[in-house]
Protein backbone atom coordinates (compact mmCIF):
# COMPACT_ATOMS: atom_id res chain seq x y z
CA UNK A 1 0.00 0.00 0.00
CA UNK A 2 1.12 3.55 -0.75
CA UNK A 3 -0.39 6.50 1.13
CA UNK A 4 0.16 9.90 -0.43
CA UNK A 5 0.01 13.50 0.77
CA UNK A 6 2.22 15.97 2.60
CA UNK A 7 -0.35 16.23 5.41
CA UNK A 8 -0.11 12.47 5.98
CA UNK A 9 3.68 12.34 5.75
CA UNK A 10 4.14 15.20 8.23
CA UNK A 11 1.60 13.83 10.70
CA UNK A 12 -0.78 16.77 10.40
CA UNK A 13 -3.60 14.29 9.95
CA UNK A 14 -3.88 10.79 11.39
CA UNK A 15 -3.71 8.16 8.67
CA UNK A 16 -6.94 6.37 9.56
CA UNK A 17 -7.37 5.18 5.96
CA UNK A 18 -4.35 2.90 6.27
CA UNK A 19 -5.59 1.22 9.44
CA UNK A 20 -9.05 0.76 7.91
CA UNK A 21 -7.71 -0.77 4.69
CA UNK A 22 -5.30 -3.12 6.46
CA UNK A 23 -8.00 -4.36 8.86
CA UNK A 24 -10.53 -4.81 6.08
CA UNK A 25 -8.05 -6.78 3.98
CA UNK A 26 -7.26 -9.01 6.95
CA UNK A 27 -10.97 -9.72 7.32
CA UNK A 28 -10.89 -11.27 3.87
CA UNK A 29 -7.62 -13.14 4.34
CA UNK A 30 -5.55 -10.61 2.39
CA UNK A 31 -2.44 -9.38 4.21
CA UNK A 32 -0.35 -6.31 3.48
CA UNK A 33 3.37 -6.95 3.00
CA UNK A 34 4.57 -3.34 2.67
CA UNK A 35 3.34 0.17 3.43
CA UNK A 36 4.90 3.38 2.18
CA UNK A 37 3.93 6.99 2.88
CA UNK A 38 5.00 9.57 0.30
CA UNK A 39 4.56 13.33 0.12
CA UNK A 40 3.24 15.31 -2.83
CA UNK A 41 6.51 15.16 -4.76
CA UNK A 42 6.76 13.85 -8.33
CA UNK A 43 10.16 12.16 -8.04
CA UNK A 44 9.32 10.50 -4.73
CA UNK A 45 5.96 9.26 -6.00
CA UNK A 46 7.48 7.87 -9.20
CA UNK A 47 10.17 6.02 -7.26
CA UNK A 48 7.56 4.63 -4.82
CA UNK A 49 5.35 3.41 -7.68
CA UNK A 50 8.26 1.78 -9.50
CA UNK A 51 9.55 0.09 -6.35
CA UNK A 52 6.10 -1.19 -5.36
CA UNK A 53 5.55 -2.46 -8.90
CA UNK A 54 8.70 -4.57 -8.62
CA UNK A 55 8.01 -6.22 -5.27
CA UNK A 56 4.25 -6.83 -5.04
CA UNK A 57 1.47 -8.48 -7.01
CA UNK A 58 -1.07 -5.78 -6.15
CA UNK A 59 -0.75 -2.25 -4.80
CA UNK A 60 -3.37 0.06 -3.32
CA UNK A 61 -2.58 3.77 -3.63
CA UNK A 62 -4.61 6.10 -1.44
CA UNK A 63 -4.95 9.82 -2.13
CA UNK A 64 -3.89 12.28 -4.78
CA UNK A 65 -7.00 12.05 -7.01
CA UNK A 66 -8.39 15.51 -6.28
CA UNK A 67 -8.71 18.51 -8.62
CA UNK A 68 -5.88 20.63 -7.16
CA UNK A 69 -2.27 21.12 -8.27
CA UNK A 70 -0.87 18.94 -5.49
CA UNK A 71 -2.96 15.90 -6.53
CA UNK A 72 -0.48 13.97 -8.64
CA UNK A 73 -1.54 10.32 -8.68
CA UNK A 74 -2.96 10.17 -12.23
CA UNK A 75 0.02 11.99 -13.73
CA UNK A 76 2.66 9.86 -12.00
CA UNK A 77 0.73 6.63 -12.57
CA UNK A 78 0.73 7.30 -16.30
CA UNK A 79 4.46 8.05 -16.27
CA UNK A 80 5.26 4.90 -14.27
CA UNK A 81 3.12 2.79 -16.61
CA UNK A 82 4.72 4.35 -19.70
CA UNK A 83 1.47 5.73 -21.15
CA UNK A 84 -0.12 9.12 -21.72
CA UNK A 85 -2.97 10.77 -19.84
CA UNK A 86 -6.24 11.01 -21.72
CA UNK A 87 -9.66 12.47 -20.98
CA UNK A 88 -12.18 9.84 -19.95
CA UNK A 89 -15.37 11.23 -21.50
CA UNK A 90 -17.61 8.83 -19.59
CA UNK A 91 -16.30 9.91 -16.19
CA UNK A 92 -16.45 13.58 -17.21
CA UNK A 93 -20.19 13.15 -17.87
CA UNK A 94 -20.57 11.41 -14.52
CA UNK A 95 -18.93 14.35 -12.74
CA UNK A 96 -21.03 16.91 -14.58
CA UNK A 97 -24.17 15.03 -13.55
CA UNK A 98 -22.89 14.95 -9.98
CA UNK A 99 -22.74 18.76 -9.89
CA UNK A 100 -26.03 19.19 -11.77
CA UNK A 101 -27.89 17.12 -9.17
CA UNK A 102 -26.63 19.56 -6.56
CA UNK A 103 -27.58 22.63 -8.63
CA UNK A 104 -23.94 23.60 -9.00
CA UNK A 105 -21.67 24.40 -11.92
CA UNK A 106 -18.63 22.16 -12.12
CA UNK A 107 -15.41 24.20 -11.72
CA UNK A 108 -12.98 23.84 -14.66
CA UNK A 109 -10.26 22.29 -12.49
CA UNK A 110 -12.45 19.24 -11.82
CA UNK A 111 -11.83 18.14 -15.42
CA UNK A 112 -8.42 17.04 -14.12
CA UNK A 113 -10.16 14.22 -12.24
CA UNK A 114 -11.29 12.71 -15.56
CA UNK A 115 -7.73 12.63 -16.93
CA UNK A 116 -6.64 8.98 -16.58
CA UNK A 117 -3.75 6.86 -17.87
CA UNK A 118 -4.55 5.37 -21.28
CA UNK A 119 -5.98 1.89 -20.83
CA UNK A 120 -6.83 2.37 -17.16
CA UNK A 121 -9.84 0.52 -15.72
CA UNK A 122 -12.27 2.91 -14.02
CA UNK A 123 -13.32 2.08 -10.44
CA UNK A 124 -16.70 3.64 -9.78
CA UNK A 125 -17.22 6.24 -7.07
CA UNK A 126 -20.98 6.85 -6.74
CA UNK A 127 -20.61 9.32 -3.86
CA UNK A 128 -17.78 11.58 -5.03
CA UNK A 129 -16.09 13.17 -8.03
CA UNK A 130 -12.80 11.25 -7.86
CA UNK A 131 -13.07 7.97 -9.74
CA UNK A 132 -10.65 5.26 -8.79
CA UNK A 133 -8.75 3.44 -11.48
CA UNK A 134 -6.61 0.35 -11.97
CA UNK A 135 -3.48 0.15 -14.09
CA UNK A 136 -0.50 -2.20 -14.36
CA UNK A 137 2.93 -0.90 -13.35
CA UNK A 138 5.81 -3.36 -13.47
CA UNK A 139 4.49 -6.74 -12.34
CA UNK A 140 1.79 -5.31 -10.09
CA UNK A 141 -1.81 -4.29 -10.59
CA UNK A 142 -2.24 -0.84 -9.01
CA UNK A 143 -5.58 0.29 -7.57
CA UNK A 144 -5.83 4.06 -7.05
CA UNK A 145 -8.35 5.26 -4.46
CA UNK A 146 -9.59 8.67 -3.21
CA UNK A 147 -8.48 9.96 0.18
CA UNK A 148 -11.99 10.86 1.40
CA UNK A 149 -12.69 8.06 3.92
CA UNK A 150 -16.31 7.31 3.04
CA UNK A 151 -15.48 7.23 -0.68
CA UNK A 152 -12.45 5.03 -0.11
CA UNK A 153 -14.36 2.56 2.07
CA UNK A 154 -17.13 2.01 -0.42
CA UNK A 155 -14.70 1.63 -3.30
CA UNK A 156 -12.54 -0.81 -1.35
CA UNK A 157 -15.44 -3.09 -0.47
CA UNK A 158 -17.36 -2.91 -3.75
CA UNK A 159 -14.59 -2.55 -6.32
CA UNK A 160 -11.18 -3.55 -5.04
CA UNK A 161 -11.53 -6.48 -2.65
CA UNK A 162 -13.47 -8.62 -5.19
CA UNK A 163 -10.72 -7.94 -7.76
CA UNK A 164 -7.97 -8.79 -5.27
CA UNK A 165 -9.66 -12.05 -4.28
CA UNK A 166 -10.03 -13.02 -7.92
CA UNK A 167 -6.39 -12.12 -8.60
CA UNK A 168 -5.32 -14.26 -5.64
CA UNK A 169 -7.33 -17.19 -7.00
CA UNK A 170 -9.54 -17.27 -3.91
CA UNK A 171 -13.27 -17.76 -3.74
CA UNK A 172 -14.94 -14.41 -4.20
CA UNK A 173 -17.94 -15.51 -2.12
CA UNK A 174 -16.79 -14.24 1.25
CA UNK A 175 -18.90 -13.12 4.19
CA UNK A 176 -17.88 -11.39 7.39
CA UNK A 177 -20.03 -12.03 10.47
CA UNK A 178 -19.40 -9.73 13.43
CA UNK A 179 -20.38 -9.92 17.08
CA UNK A 180 -20.00 -6.89 19.38
CA UNK A 181 -19.62 -7.47 23.11
CA UNK A 182 -18.92 -5.53 26.26
CA UNK A 183 -17.44 -6.95 29.42
CA UNK A 184 -15.23 -9.70 27.97
CA UNK A 185 -11.53 -9.06 27.41
CA UNK A 186 -9.76 -10.28 24.26
CA UNK A 187 -7.82 -13.11 25.94
CA UNK A 188 -10.94 -14.25 27.81
CA UNK A 189 -12.92 -14.26 24.56
CA UNK A 190 -10.20 -16.24 22.80
CA UNK A 191 -10.32 -18.87 25.56
CA UNK A 192 -14.12 -19.00 25.52
CA UNK A 193 -14.19 -19.61 21.77
CA UNK A 194 -11.39 -22.16 21.65
CA UNK A 195 -12.16 -24.73 18.96
CA UNK A 196 -15.16 -23.05 17.34
CA UNK A 197 -13.44 -22.86 13.94
CA UNK A 198 -13.40 -26.66 13.83
CA UNK A 199 -17.21 -26.68 13.73
CA UNK A 200 -17.04 -25.51 10.11
CA UNK A 201 -15.89 -28.00 7.46
CA UNK A 202 -12.65 -27.65 5.47
CA UNK A 203 -11.37 -24.66 7.45
CA UNK A 204 -13.80 -22.34 5.70
CA UNK A 205 -14.39 -20.12 8.76
CA UNK A 206 -11.65 -18.03 10.34
CA UNK A 207 -11.99 -16.50 13.82
CA UNK A 208 -10.52 -13.09 14.65
CA UNK A 209 -10.81 -10.29 17.20
CA UNK A 210 -10.52 -6.51 17.24
CA UNK A 211 -10.37 -4.91 20.66
CA UNK A 212 -11.37 -1.26 20.89
CA UNK A 213 -12.15 -0.55 24.51
CA UNK A 214 -14.74 -0.68 25.84
CA UNK A 215 -16.06 -3.06 23.19
CA UNK A 216 -14.67 -6.20 21.59
CA UNK A 217 -15.47 -7.16 18.02
CA UNK A 218 -15.40 -10.89 17.28
CA UNK A 219 -15.15 -11.68 13.57
CA UNK A 220 -16.00 -14.82 11.63
CA UNK A 221 -14.75 -14.71 8.03
CA UNK A 222 -16.41 -17.44 5.97
CA UNK A 223 -15.73 -18.59 2.41
CA UNK A 224 -17.88 -20.71 0.15
CA UNK A 225 -19.16 -21.36 -3.34
CA UNK A 226 -22.04 -18.92 -2.81
CA UNK A 227 -23.98 -17.27 0.00
CA UNK A 228 -26.11 -20.36 0.65
CA UNK A 229 -22.96 -22.46 1.03
CA UNK A 230 -21.47 -19.86 3.38
CA UNK A 231 -24.63 -19.74 5.52
CA UNK A 232 -24.58 -23.53 5.85
CA UNK A 233 -20.94 -23.57 6.97
CA UNK A 234 -21.29 -20.58 9.25
CA UNK A 235 -24.49 -21.59 11.06
CA UNK A 236 -22.98 -23.99 13.67
CA UNK A 237 -20.13 -21.57 14.43
CA UNK A 238 -22.48 -18.60 14.87
CA UNK A 239 -24.71 -20.63 17.18
CA UNK A 240 -21.75 -21.67 19.32
CA UNK A 241 -20.45 -18.09 19.61
CA UNK A 242 -23.88 -16.94 20.80
CA UNK A 243 -24.02 -19.83 23.28
CA UNK A 244 -20.57 -19.20 24.77
CA UNK A 245 -20.80 -15.39 24.91
CA UNK A 246 -24.39 -15.40 26.09
CA UNK A 247 -25.66 -12.12 27.53
CA UNK A 248 -22.43 -10.31 26.68
CA UNK A 249 -23.32 -10.01 22.98
CA UNK A 250 -24.80 -6.53 22.69
CA UNK A 251 -25.14 -6.27 18.91
CA UNK A 252 -24.26 -8.01 15.66
CA UNK A 253 -22.89 -6.89 12.30
CA UNK A 254 -23.68 -3.20 11.64
CA UNK A 255 -25.96 -2.81 14.65
CA UNK A 256 -24.68 -0.67 17.53
CA UNK A 257 -25.32 -0.79 21.26
CA UNK A 258 -27.23 2.49 21.18
CA UNK A 259 -29.17 1.26 18.16
CA UNK A 260 -30.14 -1.89 20.05
CA UNK A 261 -31.33 0.20 23.02
CA UNK A 262 -33.41 2.46 20.79
CA UNK A 263 -34.94 -0.53 19.00
CA UNK A 264 -36.00 -2.09 22.32
CA UNK A 265 -37.59 1.17 23.47
CA UNK A 266 -39.42 1.53 20.16
CA UNK A 267 -40.71 -2.01 20.41
CA UNK A 268 -42.17 -1.49 23.89
CA UNK A 269 -43.37 2.03 22.95
CA UNK A 270 -41.20 3.41 25.71
CA UNK A 271 -39.58 6.77 26.32
CA UNK A 272 -36.34 7.58 28.11
CA UNK A 273 -34.83 10.12 30.49
CA UNK A 274 -31.06 10.08 31.05
CA UNK A 275 -29.09 11.43 34.01
CA UNK A 276 -25.30 11.27 33.81
CA UNK A 277 -22.22 12.66 35.53
CA UNK A 278 -18.57 12.81 34.39
CA UNK A 279 -19.53 11.56 30.93
CA UNK A 280 -19.67 14.89 29.06
CA UNK A 281 -23.19 13.90 28.04
CA UNK A 282 -21.95 11.08 25.85
CA UNK A 283 -24.68 8.62 26.87
CA UNK A 284 -27.33 11.04 25.60
CA UNK A 285 -25.10 11.85 22.63
CA UNK A 286 -24.91 8.21 21.62
CA UNK A 287 -28.70 7.86 21.42
CA UNK A 288 -30.28 11.26 20.82
CA UNK A 289 -29.04 11.76 17.24
CA UNK A 290 -30.35 8.43 15.94
CA UNK A 291 -33.37 8.43 13.58
CA UNK A 292 -36.51 8.06 15.68
CA UNK A 293 -34.81 9.08 18.92
CA UNK A 294 -36.64 12.41 18.92
CA UNK A 295 -39.79 10.50 19.89
CA UNK A 296 -37.99 8.46 22.56
CA UNK A 297 -35.55 10.65 24.49
CA UNK A 298 -37.52 12.99 26.76
CA UNK A 299 -34.68 14.69 28.60
CA UNK A 300 -30.99 14.49 29.39
CA UNK A 301 -29.45 15.82 32.61
CA UNK A 302 -25.69 16.34 32.80
CA UNK A 303 -24.01 17.50 36.00
CA UNK A 304 -21.03 16.63 38.19
CA UNK A 305 -22.45 17.62 41.56
CA UNK A 306 -24.95 15.26 43.23
CA UNK A 307 -26.97 18.15 44.65
CA UNK A 308 -27.29 19.72 41.20
CA UNK A 309 -28.42 16.39 39.79
CA UNK A 310 -31.08 16.00 42.49
CA UNK A 311 -32.30 19.56 41.95
CA UNK A 312 -32.57 18.96 38.21
CA UNK A 313 -34.83 15.92 38.68
CA UNK A 314 -36.67 17.46 41.66
CA UNK A 315 -35.47 14.86 44.15
CA UNK A 316 -36.01 16.60 47.51
CA UNK A 317 -33.95 14.31 49.73
CA UNK A 318 -30.39 14.62 48.47
CA UNK A 319 -28.38 11.45 49.27
CA UNK A 320 -25.22 11.83 51.34
CA UNK A 321 -23.09 9.91 48.85
CA UNK A 322 -23.10 8.28 45.42
CA UNK A 323 -24.44 4.76 45.91
CA UNK A 324 -26.55 2.45 43.83
CA UNK A 325 -29.49 3.35 46.10
CA UNK A 326 -28.88 7.01 45.27
CA UNK A 327 -28.79 6.17 41.56
CA UNK A 328 -32.11 4.33 41.90
CA UNK A 329 -33.70 7.31 43.66
CA UNK A 330 -32.43 9.67 40.93
CA UNK A 331 -33.74 7.39 38.16
CA UNK A 332 -37.18 7.15 39.76
CA UNK A 333 -37.32 10.92 40.20
CA UNK A 334 -36.34 11.42 36.54
CA UNK A 335 -39.18 9.13 35.45
CA UNK A 336 -41.67 11.03 37.59
CA UNK A 337 -40.51 14.48 36.53
CA UNK A 338 -40.35 13.82 32.77
CA UNK A 339 -43.16 11.31 32.40
CA UNK A 340 -40.75 8.92 30.66
CA UNK A 341 -41.47 5.21 30.90
CA UNK A 342 -37.79 4.51 31.59
CA UNK A 343 -34.89 6.41 33.12
CA UNK A 344 -31.19 5.66 33.25
CA UNK A 345 -29.00 7.27 35.91
CA UNK A 346 -25.21 6.88 35.78
CA UNK A 347 -23.37 8.49 38.69
CA UNK A 348 -19.59 8.41 39.07
CA UNK A 349 -17.46 8.95 42.16
CA UNK A 350 -13.80 9.49 41.23
CA UNK A 351 -10.93 8.33 43.41
CA UNK A 352 -8.09 10.60 44.41
CA UNK A 353 -5.00 10.49 42.19
CA UNK A 354 -6.80 10.52 38.86
CA UNK A 355 -3.59 10.54 36.80
CA UNK A 356 -2.38 7.18 38.10
CA UNK A 357 -2.79 4.23 35.75
CA UNK A 358 -4.19 2.09 38.57
CA UNK A 359 -6.71 4.80 39.39
CA UNK A 360 -10.26 3.54 39.74
CA UNK A 361 -13.68 5.14 39.90
CA UNK A 362 -16.95 3.97 41.38
CA UNK A 363 -19.83 3.74 38.93
CA UNK A 364 -23.32 3.56 40.41
CA UNK A 365 -26.11 3.19 37.92
CA UNK A 366 -29.80 2.39 37.93
CA UNK A 367 -32.65 1.87 35.51
CA UNK A 368 -36.18 2.72 36.59
CA UNK A 369 -39.53 1.95 35.01
CA UNK A 370 -43.07 1.08 36.04
CA UNK A 371 -41.76 -2.44 36.70
CA UNK A 372 -39.39 -1.17 39.39
CA UNK A 373 -35.67 -0.48 39.46
CA UNK A 374 -32.47 -2.40 38.79
CA UNK A 375 -29.18 -1.02 40.06
CA UNK A 376 -25.53 -1.96 40.25
CA UNK A 377 -22.26 -0.66 41.66
CA UNK A 378 -18.95 -1.23 39.90
CA UNK A 379 -15.33 -0.29 40.35
CA UNK A 380 -13.67 0.45 37.01
CA UNK A 381 -9.86 0.59 36.81
CA UNK A 382 -7.52 2.32 34.38
CA UNK A 383 -7.39 6.11 34.62
CA UNK A 384 -9.93 8.89 34.17
CA UNK A 385 -10.68 8.24 30.50
CA UNK A 386 -10.96 4.49 31.10
CA UNK A 387 -13.47 5.08 33.90
CA UNK A 388 -15.46 7.54 31.80
CA UNK A 389 -15.60 5.26 28.74
CA UNK A 390 -16.40 2.24 30.88
CA UNK A 391 -19.23 4.06 32.66
CA UNK A 392 -20.79 5.18 29.37
CA UNK A 393 -20.69 1.68 27.94
CA UNK A 394 -21.84 0.04 31.16
CA UNK A 395 -24.80 2.39 31.45
CA UNK A 396 -25.97 1.72 27.90
CA UNK A 397 -25.33 -2.01 28.17
CA UNK A 398 -27.20 -2.33 31.47
CA UNK A 399 -30.12 -0.46 29.91
CA UNK A 400 -30.00 -2.89 26.97
CA UNK A 401 -29.99 -5.84 29.38
CA UNK A 402 -32.88 -4.41 31.42
CA UNK A 403 -35.00 -3.91 28.31
CA UNK A 404 -34.22 -7.45 27.14
CA UNK A 405 -35.03 -9.00 30.52
CA UNK A 406 -31.41 -9.91 31.28
CA UNK A 407 -29.50 -9.44 34.57
CA UNK A 408 -27.73 -6.08 34.83
CA UNK A 409 -25.18 -7.15 37.44
CA UNK A 410 -23.09 -9.81 35.66
CA UNK A 411 -19.43 -9.26 36.53
CA UNK A 412 -17.26 -8.00 33.69
CA UNK A 413 -13.51 -8.36 33.07
CA UNK A 414 -12.84 -4.64 33.55
CA UNK A 415 -14.02 -4.41 37.14
CA UNK A 416 -11.76 -4.13 40.17
CA UNK A 417 -12.34 -7.01 42.54
CA UNK A 418 -12.54 -5.76 46.14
Amino acid sequence: MICTGDEVLTGKIVNSNFSYISQKLEDFGLSLAWETTVGDDRESLLLAFQLAGSRADAVIVNGGLGPTVDDLSQEIAAKAAGVELALNESWLKTMEAFFTRRSRVMPPNNIKQAMLPVGAEVLDNPIGTACGFAVTIGKARFFFTPGVPRELRRMLEEQIIPRLLAKAGQQTAVYLKRFHSYGIGESHADALLNGVEALAPDGSVKLGFRAHYPQLETKLTARGADRADIDRKLAPVEAEVRKRFGNFILAEDDQTLEGAVLAELQQCKGTLAIVESFTAGQISGRIAHLPGAEKIVKRGVIARDLTEICNAVELLNVPDAITKEAAAAVALAACKQTGATHALAVLIDLDEGADRIEFAGTVCLAIASSKGTAARRSRVVGGRDWVRLGAIEMGLDCLRRYLQGLPVDERIDFEKVE
